[in-house]
């Protein structure tokens, strides 16, 4: 397709519809080697990850103007792309760390060089006010702190001005790489406390607005929906010096806009690229694209156990044989994904995960357990998905619409939009049949069936409940991956998710970026947002 016609197709307005754009960004913003123009299709809505209510895109702040203790790595893939290394923890505000033997306590050394943008150091009472918030005002927040076992304000100790210690009840596998996720972010609790009230202990409408870090990165600028803007901490100490000055992030609600002004050079990031669009400017070569497979995530169709009939296994089973994965991968992520059907094994030889699944198109089958499952003459019911992530749930749902009518089930079409899917699908878990995603920030089998096969469980639409599953997540979960039971456990995991099929997997998804070819030093993060403190200009 030339340009032009995609540019007429996709419905971008050239010109003056990009204008509006230019206007706000100062005369180097496109060009500068010490700025950096990036665009995102969603805004953020607070500067506080720990406030209850803030979306996924403001977690990147917390990233950027904030230190944790510790860090994961990066690692190079094989293509060169840059990812982070969920093996290896680094320091960050803390210079060091020991492990008890009985390994139920962490003791951290703050690092000297760690000090607030007001120029106070940073010491272990304020890592302390800082969790103790993560864990106390509920939410998001608390739960990713207790998956590494930490729930309770008397679990963080002050050992002394620069020492601060974690107890734990048992020994984790979870608990010292939970505290390089974007969570266990450290406040300057001095100025916090200035701007608390008895009303709101831990200054959550003053931090919601204005942060107080130590970070690589100030936030110099907040216009909401439209742009926010990073300025480089001259003072930060705790890595290497970031290679750019100023990061400005665009809001561009349109992925059509976001990618013809990347192509236009008025853009030098383009963060979370749709899969068509990513094959398409790989393929054209006027701008570097990078990506890879996000660890522990898919792209899944989601059949809810509260909802007759779903709750009859051969009707999930005989919808994961009716499905036209082929077809979804061509359609949906253009290949830019890992194909997680047509698996050859019905029980797991292997703890790796994701893995494929062991279904693949069948329709003779599917209509065969169907009428098993005493609905040969197939029923009606619904498919919901995201209008916020249309580019791979659209087309998807439309082939499974067609797939499924061809074995009997009338599937309608329920299409909600982004800003209400969460409460829908996750909160209220209310939705038949619907296309999901999730990934867990931890790479681990185990950690994934915590989060979306517990019953109650944020990612679980599916409402699932399976007692075996519970008893296997409640012992692996913490158990090292050297226990003789833990690759059992988690092979018994995966079997039992393969015949039950209540989250049926069609791909994992890839990460990718496109940027103007000087654009150096990204890397893919878990958590999918973005890190500007690697990145530089050539």
């Amino acid at each position: 397709m030339q340009r032009r016609d995609f540019l007429k197709t996709m419905g971008v307005a050239t010109g003056a519809s990009i204008l509006p754009f230019l206007r706000h960004l100062p005369a180097e913003a496109a060009g500068g080697s010490d700025t950096l123009v990036v665009v995102v299709g969603d805004g953020i809505n607070s500067l506080d990850l720990h406030r209850q209510g803030t979306n996924r895109p403001s977690y990147q702040v917390s990233i950027n103007i904030y230190d944790r203790l510790v860090r994961f790595g990066v690692k190079t893939l094989e293509d060169g792309t840059l990812s982070y290394d969920s093996t290896k923890i680094e320091p960050e505000a803390a210079e060091s760390w020991s492990v008890s033997e009985d390994g139920k306590s962490i003791t951290f050394k703050i690092s000297p060089m760690a000090k607030f943008w007001d120029g106070t150091p940073m010491t272990a009472h304020d890592v302390k006010w800082s969790f103790d918030r993560a864990v106390t005002l509920g939410g998001f927040p608390g739960v990713q702190m207790k998956a590494g076992s930490m729930s309770s304000p008397d679990q963080f100790v002050v050992v002394d001005d620069m020492t601060f210690r974690v107890d734990l009840p048992i020994p984790s596998k979870l608990a010292l790489p939970d505290l390089a996720v974007p969570v266990p972010l450290i406040i300057n609790s001095k100025v916090a406390k200035q701007h608390a009230t008895e009303s709101d202990p831990w200054a959550t409408e003053y931090l919601h607005q204005t942060p107080a870090g130590s970070g690589a990165y100030k936030l110099a600028r907040w216009d909401a929906g439209q742009q926010f803007i990073y300025e480089r901490n001259d003072d930060w100490a705790l890595g290497p010096k970031p290679g750019i000055k100023r990061v400005i992030v665009r809001e561009v609600p349109s992925a059509a806009n976001r990618r013809a002004l990347t192509e236009r050079g008025d853009a030098d990031l383009y963060m979370d690229v749709p899969a068509k669009d990513a094959k398409e400017l790989r393929e054209g070569g006027k701008v570097a694209v990078a990506g890879a497979p996000i660890d522990n995530c898919l792209h899944v169709l989601g059949l809810n156990v509260a909802h007759k009939p779903f709750d009859n296994l051969k009707v999930r089973q005989a919808i994961a044989y009716a499905l036209p994965y082929e077809e979804i991968m061509a359609a949906a992520a253009y290949g830019r994904g890992k194909a997680m059907f047509g698996g050859s094994e019905a029980t797991p030889s292997s703890t790796e995960w994701p893995q494929p699944f062991p279904y693949q198109r069948d329709s003779d089958k599917a209509e065969s357990l169907l009428a098993e499952a005493g609905f040969a003459g197939g029923f009606e019911t619904t498919l919901s998905y995201n209008l916020g992530l249309a580019d791979w749930q659209e087309p998807t749902a439309l082939l499974i619409q067609e797939a499924l009518g061809k074995i009997g089930i009338k599937v309608t079409l329920d299409k909600i939009p982004g800003a209400n899917w969460r409460t829908a699908a996750l909160v209220e878990k209310r939705l038949p049949m619907h296309l999901e995603n999730f990934g867990g920030w931890l790479n681990y089998p185990d950690y994934y069936f915590f989060w979306a096969y517990k019953k109650g469980h944020l990612f679980n639409s599916s409402n699932y409940e399976n007692p075996e599953i519970e008893a296997l997540v409640d012992e692996t979960l913490h158990m090292p991956v050297e226990d003789p039971n833990y690759a059992e456990n988690v092979k018994r995991m995966i079997s039992i998710a393969f015949t039950d099929v209540p989250r049926i997997p069609l791909y994992q998804p890839y990460l990718d970026a496109a940027m103007q070819k000087n654009v150096t030093g990204y890397a893919a993060w878990f958590h999918r947002q973005l890190d500007c403190r690697s990145i530089g200009k050539a």
